[in-house]
């Protein structure tokens, strides 16, 4: 079974979260929030608290197939070890996806040099090093970035995609009533 982690931090924007929780859980994909915070429960960035999985201390080594950031802030960038986890998951080749002000921690990671990434409209100052893509959802060899809220369901579809094939990804879509193209 695959593994995502996806990490959390106060103001984290809930519904790039929750639907790529879902969408991902739903095609089978063993996903675990990580709070970044040091605490379990997170604060959203509109007053919904999550309880997280796990601490990141505790899962910083463990073998994930994926990283997944959902945006809502850049504090997701003053998180050294984050940043860290980044640069060795893009050294080895190993998926990393983003949404909406997230791509900013790819970004200051420095792994977006000549790679097409989208991030939140405004936020492309962020993206240092990228070329900036057009489409909602970007993938760029192994890492993904979408453009925020609004996107949500196709980034995590192409998430799932890349995680389990597009047969999985296909099902979830239509049961979801968003049929991929």
């Amino acid at each position: 079974m695959a593994k995502a982690a996806l990490f959390l931090t106060d103001g984290f924007e809930e519904t790039e979260a929750l639907t790529t929780t879902d969408i991902l859980r739903r095609g089978s994909v063993d996903v675990t929030t990580v709070s970044l915070t040091g605490k379990e429960m997170v604060q959203g960035k509109h007053g919904i608290a999550v309880q997280a999985d796990a601490l990141f201390e505790a899962v910083r080594e463990a073998p994930f197939d994926m990283l997944v950031i959902p945006g809502g802030t850049t504090v997701y960038t003053e998180h050294e070890g984050l940043l860290d986890l980044v640069r060795r998951y893009d050294q080895e080749g190993r998926k990393l996806a983003a949404i909406c002000a997230a791509p900013a921690v790819f970004g200051k990671a420095g792994i977006l040099r000549g790679r097409k990434a989208v991030c939140y409209p405004g936020m492309e100052s962020w993206l240092k090093g990228a070329v900036i893509g057009s489409d909602i959802v970007e993938t760029d060899g192994h890492v993904t970035t979408s453009k925020g809220p609004a996107t949500a369901v196709f980034f995590a579809l192409r998430l799932l995609e890349l995680l389990q094939g597009p047969e999985t990804a296909k099902t979830v879509g239509n049961a979801f009533l968003v049929p991929l193209i």
